[in-house]
């Protein structure tokens, strides 16, 4: 038998939240892998009773402290919960229950999650922007308020159930209730069905919003905004829309984390003889004093000049990369210079260059040392 998940894991929480977190993580898990919104689905079926197990215990504070103590096997034994033993609840009825009055949400469908690409050039994910956006999606039906119905219709009596919306079952001691799924559990079903949106009670529009991109996000970040999904059935919540980030690159900076790199070339004569150079920045040109023999590969450091944490704790570098670049074309004059130089570094062999050499001539002696007579 596989061991059982951790009932904080189930519900993508830590041991420390509190009860209100508890529940919202709840409803969001349960909403998302209910059997109604995942019509044959069996792995989300398993899914939505994992999470409403979890929730059972976690949100006692009694059985909660137990298992906190005893882990899963604190939960063994008569009225604890997992399902199929005794003292157990209806996952389908708790969820009924979050929503209050005792309105079953079966069949109340929640609207679904939306979402949408929001493409950004590099400096507006440094500074964080507010876009503009449109999106197709569900609204309640503004013929008949969402309900379904045409317009001065009254619904009918379910015949299946007879008006209750609950079935209940007897089996000894044991007592359970079931929601009766012709009219999901409101004990009333659509006589007559609103001739615009056919008795779903959601019409598609277009909406434009705008929306705040906080400053420092990268590609791949998802965005939630609560509540701008599609509409849900009366009765039922929104979905939330989710906005997918992604920044292009950018000509003069290459982004790793929160650093910047930012390959800045030099000439031969400014590397040997070092001195000021202008670089940019997010916030502008600034400038940074190279010593003299500086090397090509070599990195200066721009401390807090990169991007913003997009959790507001700080900001990275920005890394200056040196590269020295050797010229492919030279006027008369610059060719009788690099001669010149060539000439004189012939004579006067850098101590580096020397070294090198002596290893060079080394390794041919040896290689002629190690050929066979």
């Amino acid at each position: 038998m596989a061991s059982k998940r951790d009932y904080y894991e189930i519900l993508e929480l830590t041991s420390e939240a509190g009860d209100e977190e508890i529940k919202a993580s709840y409803i969001k898990l349960a909403r998302k892998y209910h059997p109604d919104f995942n019509p044959g689905d069996e792995e989300a079926e398993r899914k939505f009773k994992e999470v409403t197990e979890a929730y059972e215990v976690l949100r006692d504070p009694e059985k909660r402290a137990r298992y906190d103590r005893f882990g899963h096997a604190g939960m063994e034994g008569p009225g604890m919960a997992g399902f199929g033993g005794p003292g157990t609840i209806d996952p389908f009825e708790l969820f009924a229950r979050m929503f209050g009055m005792g309105e079953t949400f079966r069949g109340r469908q929640a609207g679904r999650d939306r979402a949408v690409e929001v493409e950004l050039d590099l400096m507006e994910a440094a500074t964080g922007v507010t876009r503009s956006i449109e999106l197709d999606r569900a609204e309640r039906c503004g013929e008949c308020n969402g309900n379904g119905m045409r317009p001065g219709s009254r619904p009918a009596t379910c015949p299946r159930c007879r008006g209750r919306g609950v079935f209940i079952q007897q089996a000894g001691i044991l007592q359970m209730q079931t929601t009766c799924r012709a009219c999901d559990g409101r004990g009333q079903v659509i006589s007559e069905p609103c001739d615009r949106c056919g008795g779903h009670g959601l019409v598609k529009a277009r909406r434009k919003l705008d929306v705040q991109i906080p400053a420092g996000v990268d590609t791949g970040i998802r965005i939630r905004i609560s509540g701008e999904g599609d509409a849900g059935e009366a009765g039922a919540p929104r979905g939330d829309l989710y906005l997918q980030v992604r920044v292009r690159e950018h000509k003069l900076f290459r982004r790793e984390g929160l650093n910047l790199i930012c390959q800045v070339p030099i000439s031969f004569s400014q590397a040997a003889l070092g001195g000021e150079i202008e670089v940019p920045t997010l916030q502008g040109k600034e400038t940074i004093t190279l010593p003299r023999g500086t090397q090509h590969g070599e990195e200066v450091l721009l401390r807090g000049k990169g991007m913003p944490d997009v959790r507001g704790r700080g900001r990275g570098d920005l890394i200056v990369q040196i590269m020295v670049e050797t010229p492919r074309k030279l006027t008369k004059r610059q060719e009788e210079l690099f001669r010149e130089l060539a000439e004189i570094e012939q004579k006067h062999v850098t101590p580096q260059r020397k070294s090198f050499l002596e290893q060079l001539k080394g390794w041919f002696v040896g290689e002629a040392d190690s050929k066979p007579a």
